[in-house]
């Protein structure tokens, strides 16, 4: 987690600065993330950084909430949206949502927002680079006061639907750019650096190269002595031209990023960029960012998609002028808006991002409609683009909603097997056995022998509470002796260990005396989990899994005698590719073939 931390840190400010075109907010939202995790493990032991008040936080709820308002804290400060970042927390970050998160993640934005303005305050007159500049709102804009008409709401439709339809494509060649990039890097960390130097050559050409297909323009004169622009920021770059003329291609890829889509959405500027430009701009940008998303380093998609956007935006502005009175820089808005909805495929969040990056709630009716056609139009052909990628690696998400074929399965159907179980008092050779054949994190507890009428499930225990137990031989040396779990260990030993930070059953010795002892699994037992029939239906098992933010469900029996328990469901038995496996005709062909690439791909 440390190492993931500093590579993420240093990662994304050389990448940013060496000019790739990638963004900031997923290193930052990582960042957040794993700040939160390592307060919620009680620190770092690896670098003797330890924190005993945050002990409490060792559970998997609070673990979760934790990362949760870390990854809003992260979009907070790339964007100094302090409310769009609770919102991304709400609408893509958290799965499980409850009151008590909202006010976390509020009063963490919060913070970041006042830091923030602190870090603004004190860095002013250029004494940190450019950070001081902007403020809270990095792209404020002053559009006059939007009056539009039924032909005006048209063009916004007309617009939402292309940036709907390019943003399905741009996700579309990302996920095929990834599979790529994925094969690449598995053959060692010398191709890794191999793919990022052609990215870096290829970016680098195409900055320097492609300004030279524009003309100079002369400065306009409400510029005065602003052009041409001197220095590293600036809307207006010489770049070979004569005194007092500029080149607009130059003026977009010669600056930082903040800087160019300031530039983009900046208000009654119709003559500052050639339409030609904004096209080689809007292909230049649109393909860089696809193949530069995806090499080894931290990158994020928004400000890619927002200048892709914003130009497209603004070349749509230039060949619909004929059909509205809305300005330029308001089409580059709300063109970055469409392309942002059609790739990400977020709404609430983005528009509030979107506004409080601009300062412009006059705005907010056109964004909302811009966004919601733009995401409806793009879900027609494929996911958002981290959906997407979350199902390229195999990670077991749960969708908000259920799967069509769950409904005509029930959950007794695709429980794993074979059921590994545990005695009330247990010995402890066959503890140490079942975790070396297994990997399971949970087992279930039962008392009396397993096949009789007279056993009854006590609950379940944990895989580490387990390696806990066995690490400190809390043992007895008969069925019938005292427990004394509790008395020697107390509840911190049994907290949720950070990633990498559990005990190794390798690690642990244990003679051939101490396996003939037992252990009593009571205290440990959570003898309140959750349990559904092994007739209920999979699609209800599968909404109570994901909105109670469970790990573990138990399925039991509908009728007595036999085993008390029938197995335990997981994320990974609720994943379409499992189901696959067992149930073909209930899974759709097209989505069978699409299941089984995957499968092949891991």
């Amino acid at each position: 987690m440390e190492m993931a931390l500093t590579f993420q840190i240093f990662g994304s400010i050389f990448g940013v600065a060496a000019g790739f075109v990638v963004g900031k907010e997923g290193p930052m939202v990582h960042t957040g993330a794993c700040i939160a995790n390592l307060l919620g493990q009680g620190g770092s032991t690896k670098y003797g950084l330890t924190w005993k008040g945050f002990r409490q936080f060792k559970n998997d709820r609070d673990r979760r909430d934790l990362i949760t308002c870390g990854a809003a804290a992260g979009v907070a400060g790339a964007f100094r949206a302090p409310v769009g970042g609770v919102l991304f927390a709400l609408e893509e970050a958290a799965s499980w949502w409850r009151s008590a998160l909202l006010w976390r993640t509020f009063f963490t934005t919060a913070v970041v927002a006042v830091v923030l303005k602190c870090f603004t305050e004190y860095c002013k007159d250029e004494k940190c680079g450019l950070f001081g500049e902007g403020g809270l709102i990095m792209f404020e804009v002053n559009y006059a006061k939007p009056s539009y008409s039924i032909p005006d709401i048209l063009v916004v439709i007309f617009l939402g639907v292309v940036g709907g339809l390019l943003g399905s494509l741009y996700n579309y060649l990302v996920d095929k750019v990834l599979r790529v990039y994925s094969v690449i890097n598995e053959k060692g960390p010398i191709f890794k650096i191999i793919l990022v130097m052609i990215i870096s050559f290829l970016t680098s050409c195409c900055s320097f190269g492609v300004p030279w297909l524009s003309k100079c323009m002369p400065c306009p004169p409400q510029a005065g002595d602003q052009c041409p622009t001197v220095g590293r920021s600036g809307h207006y770059k010489n770049f070979q031209c004569p005194p007092n003329h500029y080149n607009d291609l130059a003026s977009l890829f010669f600056t930082t990023n903040d800087d160019a889509i300031r530039n983009l959405f900046i208000a009654g500027t119709d003559k500052r960029f050639l339409l030609s430009s904004l096209l080689i701009f809007f292909v230049a940008i649109y393909f860089l960012g696809i193949i530069t998303y995806g090499i080894a380093i931290p990158s994020g998609l928004f400000i890619p998609v927002i200048l892709a956007g914003a130009s497209y935006g603004r070349v749509a502005g230039s060949l619909l002028s004929p059909f509205t009175v809305l300005d330029v820089g308001l089409f580059a808005l709300l063109g970055a808006a469409s392309f942002l909805g059609g790739t990400m495929r977020m709404t609430v969040s983005l528009c509030v991002i979107l506004l409080e990056l601009t300062n412009n709630l006059l705005m907010l009716p056109l964004v909302m409609l811009v966004l919601l056609i733009s995401k409806s139009v793009a879900d027609c052909f494929n996911k958002g683009v981290y959906d997407q990628i979350v199902e390229m690696k195999g990670l077991p998400y749960l969708e908000a909603h259920a799967e069509p074929y769950m409904r005509q399965l029930a959950a007794g159907d695709v429980v794993s097997s074979p059921l590994f179980t545990f005695c009330g008092i247990e010995k402890v050779g066959n503890i140490v056995h079942t975790l070396k054949v297994t990997r399971h994190n949970g087992f279930p507890v039962i008392d009396g022998p397993p096949f009789s009428d007279g056993a009854e499930l006590c609950g379940l225990v944990l895989r580490y509470h387990l390696l806990v137990v066995l690490k400190h031989k809390v043992f007895m040396t008969n069925q019938r002796g005292s427990s004394s779990i509790l008395k020697k260990l107390s509840a911190d030993e049994f907290g949720k260990p950070g990633a990498g930070k559990g005990i190794m059953l390798e690690e642990l010795e244990i003679s051939e005396e101490e396996m003939e002892m037992y252990v009593d699994l009571h205290p440990i037992t959570n003898r309140s989990s959750y349990t559904v029939l092994e007739t209920t239906s999979l699609a209800k098992a599968a909404i109570l899994f994901r909105e109670l933010g469970l790990r573990h469900l138990l399925v039991v029996p509908k009728t007595l005698g036999g085993p008390p328990v029938v197995g335990i469901l997981t994320r990974h038995d609720l994943m379409a590719e499992h189901v696959l496996g067992l149930y073909p005709h209930c899974v759709p062909e097209r989505k069978q073939s699409y299941y089984q690439d995957t499968q092949s791909r891991l």
